[in-house]
């Protein structure tokens, strides 16, 4: 799993939209292209940016910003926010955007969106808005759109979609939780990458996260923003986090060990153990139980 880092973009400057609603939005301290480089200084893999004015508006000013942006930091960026043609696909991918996201349009006009995967194969991805009963949102969370989430999937993959990005209509990223059954339902159902955009709440969100597979197909990235900036866990912890769960470790995966290890921890404080933490003895008797002999 990658970790992508949000810049929001609204006349200009960096923003933050606590539940999506611009009546909320707060304006950051730093503009977007310092917030840009200090998240590639944090560690994050790629940037995800999103162009408020244009996907509201109609308005494109901050389209050389984002050049800017994209000319500034040495990983790949992701575009998003009033792509509605292949002209405005073209201008951004020749701006040195790595992926295109579309919204809305991929939607409400599959014509023009599998023309524009037809031209641009691996480059774009789409962004799907979710109501709790998996209907997709569209228009900034205004209109619910009378489609489901696993239609609408298997639809735009054929089309050509190189990723899906998955975010909940109205959830508070600090508050509540990703919906892990939309997103094991988009595994299941598509190869193409599928990628946390309402953010995770803690580190045992991330977790959480990393153990949504099918087979060996699982979430190829997350979005955080506000989470960090709060405090909730920092890159450099997440990025641990999601580089350890790819280690090879044999016929055991992290997640697997953690729960071994949690386990074996339970056995030893039920029966008393006063010292039940892992040291050296106690690491050489876990994998003796490992192996089914005793605590």
């Amino acid at each position: 799993m990658e970790l992508y880092a949000r810049v929001n973009i609204l006349d200009g400057k960096a923003v933050r939209l606590p539940r999506g609603a611009l009546d909320q939005v707060i304006y950051l301290d730093a503009d977007p292209v310092a917030r840009a480089l200090g998240w590639v200084a944090q560690g994050a893999d790629r940037l995800h940016i999103v162009d408020l004015d244009a996907a509201i508006n109609d308005d494109y000013r901050n389209r050389p910003l984002i050049r800017e942006i994209i000319a500034e930091v040495a990983i790949p960026v992701q575009v998003g926010g009033g792509v509605r043609s292949n002209l405005e696909v073209d201008r951004l991918l020749d701006a040195g955007a790595w992926r295109v996201v579309m919204g809305t349009v991929a939607i409400t006009d599959q014509v023009l969106f599998w023309e524009i995967c037809r031209s641009h194969p691996g480059r774009i991805a789409v962004s799907l808005d979710i109501a709790a009963d998996q209907e997709l949102v569209t228009q900034g969370w205004q209109h619910g759109s009378g489609r489901y989430l696993e239609e609408t999937l298997i639809e735009l993959a054929s089309a050509g979609a190189a990723s899906f990005l998955l975010s909940e209509v109205g959830r508070d990223a600090l508050e509540e939780p990703p919906n892990f059954e939309a997103l094991q339902t988009a595994i299941s159902l598509v190869d193409e990458e599928v990628i946390v955009a309402g953010g995770a709440r803690d580190l045992d969100d991330v977790r959480a996260l990393l153990k949504i597979k099918s087979g060996d197909h699982g979430v190829a990235g997350l979005i955080v923003g506000r989470e960090v900036t709060s405090g909730r866990f920092t890159v450099e912890d997440a990025q641990a986090l999601l580089k350890g769960a790819a280690k090879d470790l044999g016929p055991w995966s992290l997640e697997q060990l953690e729960d071994e290890v949690a386990g074996y921890l339970q056995v030893l404080t039920d029966g008393g153990d006063p010292d039940a933490e892992m040291t050296v003895e106690h690491i050489e008797r876990f994998v003796r139980w490992l192996g089914g002999g005793t605590p």
